[in-house]
C-alpha cells in the first residue's frame, strides 16, 4: 500500500527501512562526534605547527601529533602501555571499590533516615569540599605503603559522588513502592535489597561514573609520590628525561583508557534502568 504496512490493529505502520537508509542514519549519527574529534585533532595540529615554527619552543616539538602518535605506537608494540597502565588501573579499581563499599551503604542510610541526614549534612558538605590531594601528607604517615596511600586518596575523592547520588536516588523512590513491600511482608534488609537497591541502581551507577572520572584525574598526581610504577610515574620519568613525545603519548593513553572505562560504566547504566511491574 504505497510504502505503508498495515499493523495488527489496522493502523498504518512505516515500512522497514532499506539498508541505504540505515547507512544514512548511521552516518548522520556519527557526523557530530566525528566533527568534534576532527576539530580537536585540528587544534592539536595547529599547536604542533606553532611549536615547530618557533625556535624558542623547538625542544617541545615532541608534543606535535606526528611524534606523539609514533611514540604511542611504540608504547603499544613494546608493551610499555600496559606496563604503565596496569598498576594504575589496579589502584583506581581498589580505590573505587573502597569508595563504593563505603558510599552506597552510607547513602542508603542517609536517604532512608531523615534524622541521620540532618546530622551528617554539615560535616559531609565540609569534608567533600576538601581537595583529596590535601590529604597526601596524612596518607603518607597513616599507610605503611605508597600503594595504600594512593588508594586512600582515590577513595577519598571518589566516595562523595557515589554517596550523594545514592542519597538522591533513595529520596526519589515512590513511597508507594515501600508501602507495597511492607504489605507483602518486606522488612529490614530484605526491603532494602529487593526494592531500594534495585530502584537506586541507576543513581548508584551515575555516581560511580562521576567518581571514576574524578578518581582517574586524582590518580596521576597521586602517583607522583614514591611509587616506581604507573602512569603518573611514567609521565614524571618522561618529563625528567625530556622525552616529550613519550610524555604526550602517555597523556593520550590516559585519555583513551579513561574514555573506555567511562563507556563501560555508561553501558552498565543503560542496562540498569528498572521500573517495577504490576
Amino acid at each position: 500500500m504505497s510504502g505503508l504496512l498495515v499493523s495488527a490493529a489496522g493502523l498504518p505502520a512505516p515500512a522497514s527501512r532499506s539498508p541505504a537508509a540505515h547507512i544514512a542514519a548511521g552516518l548522520r549519527w556519527l557526523a557530530p562526534p566525528a566533527a568534534g574529534l576532527a576539530g580537536l585533532l585540528g587544534l592539536w595540529w595547529l599547536g604542533g605547527w606553532i611549536i615547530a615554527s618557533s625556535p624558542r619552543l623547538a625542544a617541545f616539538t615532541g608534543f606535535a601529533p606526528a611524534p606523539t602518535l609514533t611514540a604511542f605506537a611504540g608504547l603499544i608494540v613494546s608493551g610499555g602501555a600496559w606496563h604503565a597502565a596496569g598498576p594504575s588501573l589496579s589502584r583506581v579499581m581498589e580505590g573505587l571499590a573502597v569508595a563504593f563499599l563505603a558510599g552506597v551503604p552510607a547513602g542508603i542510610a542517609v536517604g532512608l533516615l531523615p534524622i541521620l541526614a540532618r546530622a551528617v549534612q554539615l560535616p559531609f558538605q565540609i569534608l567533600r569540599m576538601i581537595s583529596p590531594l590535601s590529604w597526601m601528607p596524612i596518607a603518607i604517615l597513616a599507610f605503611p605503603t605508597w600503594d595504600g596511600a594512593i588508594v586512600f586518596l582515590i577513595a577519598a575523592a571518589a566516595v562523595w559522588p557515589i554517596l550523594f547520588a545514592t542519597v538522591a536516588g533513595v529520596k526519589r523512590i515512590d513511597p508507594a513502592w515501600i508501602a507495597v513491600g511492607r504489605t507483602l511482608g518486606g522488612r529490614g534488609f530484605a526491603m532494602v535489597r529487593v526494592i531500594v537497591v534495585r530502584a537506586v541502581a541507576p543513581d548508584i551507577l551515575t555516581g560511580l561514573r562521576l567518581a571514576l572520572g574524578i578518581a582517574w584525574v586524582v590518580l596521576v598526581p597521586s602517583e607522583f609520590l614514591g611509587v616506581t610504577s604507573g602512569l603518573g610515574y611514567a609521565i614524571n620519568d618522561a618529563r625528567d628525561t625530556l622525552e616529550y613525545d613519550r610524555l604526550s603519548a602517555l597523556v593520550l593513553l590516559i585519555g583513551l583508557i579513561g574514555f573506555a572505562l567511562d563507556a563501560v560504566v555508561a553501558t552498565a547504566l543503560r542496562r540498569a534502568q528498572w521500573t517495577p511491574t504490576a
